[in-house]
């Protein structure tokens, strides 16, 4: 059961991630910190992981020989963020352009907030 809630956190990271191109990282990361009780850098490490081609490899590569990679979570989540990219890149190429903007804005405002305030 816990293996589709990790599928689930990617198709939603990925179809907010593919309707307002941020990084997956920005949605993934306070997701599994505040969600899954990961530690931050476990959180970061495993995010690195299932983002690793090309861009995160050597970075997550140090995380992985730390020990704060799961690869196996890594790869649902990259499982799930493959199909919600498609989704949210479809209906953002739908949208106006000014509700893109907003839509962007809220989402890095709440992230901001929960962030700054989070204990």
């Amino acid at each position: 059961m816990i293996e589709l809630l990790f599928i689930l956190l990617g198709i939603l990271a990925g179809a907010i991630s593919g309707l307002i191109g941020i990084g997956g990282g920005v949605l993934i990361v306070p997701a599994l910190v505040y969600l899954f009780g990961f530690t931050q850098h476990k959180a970061q490490g495993t995010t690195l992981a299932l983002l690793v081609v090309p861009v995160g490899f050597l970075a997550a590569l140090i995380y992985y020989k730390a020990g704060h990679v799961d690869l196996r979570i890594a790869a649902l989540i990259a499982i799930g963020f493959f199909i919600g990219c498609l989704f949210g890149a479809k209906f953002a190429v739908s949208l106006p352009d000014i509700y893109l903007q907003r839509i962007f804005g809220v989402a890095l405002f709440i992230l901001a907030l929960r962030m700054i305030f989070s204990k």
